[in-house]
């Protein structure tokens, strides 16, 4: 098979497992093998050295177990001396070439983040983060050539990683506070939606006082039997709001499969996502460091962009894809200009002080540090982004291409409304847009903005609205409506609709 196919971005993702109609198993033993070879020729070529150590671990999904037989005899075969750290989470296998003590030379994780049951996949890391486009495309360039390594058969063992990376992460919120057990006297629960989430609870929550009964969806479980292991999924947010509300809990959090996302519920039973999480991490970064730059994606808010200036920020709202904003965050800083968060809607987030590696459980360790530090000083979470002016109504819509050159097609509806943009009464380009076209609109005109732009990966343009009035949103609709239909390979029934 063409294996180009299975690259998404800087990640391998395909089909593990039948049980869709439609959707046939590629990530096959062949496929996984060639992988697996094609990573140990792509790290020694890389490294220029023999003797290599490689982790790799895995999430939950019921596939993971066997991909990972696949993967580590092939990289065993070609040389590598690989570990097999089992259940573990996308950050911890990067922070396995980093930690004192482990300092492997490469690592792998088995996961397809929040996908459904049947996918799964590969991410790959050196010491110097994820890898990039290229590089995936070197490794299945490797993967489907005859090459061989040349080297003598490596080696494989088991080993343990979690317990290390959780003392990191509790041993950052001790040093935070000047505690040892700066949780005590706090209800916080967890939703691990049956990903690899789970050991947060016992590992991180309980060893610093907290009261974690009440926490659901710990046990690991690729079925997914209880909700998708997802912040920006509408049923699992209601999960942890409700484990918020029934056990009246200081704080919810609730991570995507992999645990390289997070989201969370205060007290209240407000959700802590999207705009708002990215708002809350400013604050307290902006505390910490006056001035700083915060890297988004291209679909947050006037209002966030208002918040963080306000706060003595500068917002950087850049494309969507989370190596997109944290490579842009890590360019900034290379030109001199700090910027200390880059950051996706979909709660992708990384930090400077961190690697600039996105986890979710290092964001929620931030959170857990504030809400320690505000009941000593008198403040709450929710005080943090009190004057966050956030939209009335927000809506997006997913318009399909009918075209094999989707991408041509796309870019040209954008580059004419671009155009059309500028003579409508009403309308105002938004300036250092970097991703499609971004359109503000005034009071009379539906009082908010919208994006429309190509989607990264699929043959669709995503359309985002937001209105800072009740109502705003479907005349923002309308007033697009008119120029969408004169495209005709677009799908936008669902706009037509909504706009009547």
């Amino acid at each position: 098979m063409d294996y180009k196919k299975l690259q998404n971005g800087s990640d391998i993702r395909g089909v593990a497992l039948e049980g869709i109609e439609g959707q046939h198993v590629n990530l096959t033993e062949k496929a996984c093998r060639d992988i697996g070879r094609g990573f140990a020729l792509w790290l020694i070529n890389k490294t220029g050295k023999k003797n290599l150590k490689v982790a790799v671990g895995r999430d939950s999904r019921l596939s993971g177990e066997t991909l990972c037989g696949y993967l580590t005899s092939a990289m065993v075969e070609a040389g590598l001396n690989v570990t097999d750290f089992g259940m573990a989470s996308t950050p911890a296998m990067f922070m396995s070439t980093v930690t004192e003590g482990y300092a492997f030379d490469g690592s792998v994780m088995i996961t397809a983040s929040h996908l459904p049951f049947n996918r799964n996949g590969f991410k790959f890391f050196t010491a110097n983060g994820g890898l990039e486009k290229e590089d995936i495309k070197q490794i299945l360039a490797y993967a489907e050539s005859d090459s061989v390594t040349g080297l003598t058969k490596g080696s494989l063992v088991c080993g343990e990683f979690m317990d290390t990376y959780a003392a990191i992460l509790a041993d950052k919120i001790r040093a935070a506070t000047g505690e040892d057990k700066p949780l005590a006297g706090f209800k916080i629960v967890v939703d691990a939606g049956n990903g690899a989430g789970g050991f947060y609870v016992d590992k991180v929550l309980k060893p610093l006082g907290a009261d974690t009964d009440g926490s659901r969806y710990l046990e690991p479980d690729g079925s997914f039997p209880n909700h998708i292991p997802n912040p920006e999924n509408k049923e699992a947010m209601e999960s942890i709001t409700q484990a918020v509300k029934e056990n009246k809990a200081d704080l919810g959090i609730i991570f995507d499969t992999d645990v390289d996302r997070a989201g969370a519920v205060l007290s209240d039973g407000s959700e802590l996502n999207r705009n708002r999480i990215i708002a809350m991490l400013a604050a307290i970064l902006l505390r910490e460091h006056p001035g700083t730059t915060i890297v988004t994606d291209s679909i947050t808010s006037t209002g966030l962009a208002k918040f963080i200036e306000e706060k003595g920020g500068i917002h950087h709202r850049f494309k969507r894809g989370y190596r997109n904003v944290i490579n842009e965050s890590i360019r900034l800083n290379g030109l001199g200009q700090d910027s200390q968060l880059a950051i996706e809607t979909s709660g992708h987030g990384a930090l400077k002080e961190n690697y600039f590696l996105d986890d979710g459980a290092y964001l929620v360790t931030k959170l857990l540090i504030e809400l320690a530090r505000g009941k000593k000083e008198g403040y709450t979470l929710a005080s943090l982004i009190e004057t966050l002016e956030e939209p009335k109504e927000s809506v997006e819509f997913r318009m399909n291409i009918a075209l094999d050159d989707f991408k041509a097609y796309g870019q040209k509806v954008i580059d004419d409304l671009n155009e059309y943009a500028k003579n409508q009464d009403g309308w105002s380009l938004a300036p250092n847009n970097y991703e499609g076209v971004r359109v503000n609109l005034d009071e009379k005109h539906g009082n908010g903005w919208f994006l429309l732009r190509l989607s990264l990966h699929d043959p669709l343009l995503p359309l985002n609205i937001e209105s800072n009035e009740v109502g705003g949103a479907k005349k923002i609709a309308a007033e697009l409506a008119d120029f969408i239909a004169n495209y005709d390979k677009l799908d936008a029934a669902s706009l037509m609709e909504f706009s009547k």
